[in-house]
C-alpha cells in the first residue's frame, strides 16, 4: 500500500494530465457524435452498396499520409481508452471510437454486426432523426 502512495505522489503530474485528456476526449466525443452519425450514408452498411471513399480519390501521397495519421489518431485513442478503464474518463467509449477509426481485416463485419444490434441501430437513428437525416439501412 505504501508503495502505491509512493507512486501516486511521485507521479502527480502525470495523474492530472491523463486526467485533463480524459476530460477533453470525452467532451470531443460527445460533441462530434452526433454530427459523425449524421454523415453515415443511409446504405453504408448494406455491402452491396458499399462504395469507395473519397480519399480513394486524393493524390496518392496525401492519402498515404491521411491514412497514417487516421490510424496513428486511431491507435492513440485505443491506448488512452485502455488506459481509461483503470483511469478517470469513459474508456469504453474512447476504446470503440478508436476501433473505427482503425484500419485492419474484418472491420466492415464487425461494424456491421454491432449496428444490427436493435439498441445501437435504434440510438444511432435516434441521433440521425435529430440531424433531420433518413434512418441507417441494414
Amino acid at each position: 500500500m505504501n508503495e502505491l502512495l509512493a507512486w501516486v505522489s511521485d507521479n502527480q503530474q502525470l495523474l492530472v494530465w491523463a486526467g485533463i485528456v480524459s476530460f477533453v476526449v470525452f467532451i470531443l466525443s460527445l460533441l462530434s457524435l452526433p454530427w459523425l452519425v449524421a454523415q453515415i450514408p443511409e446504405d453504408y452498411f448494406l455491402p452491396q452498396k458499399r462504395q469507395p471513399t473519397q480519399w480513394k480519390k486524393l493524390h496518392p501521397v496525401i492519402r498515404l499520409l491521411a491514412l497514417i495519421g487516421k490510424n496513428l489518431i486511431g491507435y492513440g485513442l485505443i491506448v488512452a481508452g485502455l488506459l481509461m478503464l483503470f483511469l478517470p474518463g469513459q474508456g469504453i467509449l474512447t476504446l470503440v471510437m478508436g476501433l473505427l477509426l482503425v484500419d485492419y481485416p474484418g472491420k466492415f463485419r464487425l461494424e456491421r454486426k454491432l449496428v444490427k444490434t436493435p439498441a445501437i441501430l435504434n440510438s444511432l437513428n435516434w441521433l440521425r432523426r435529430k440531424a433531420k437525416r433518413p434512418p441507417l439501412v441494414i
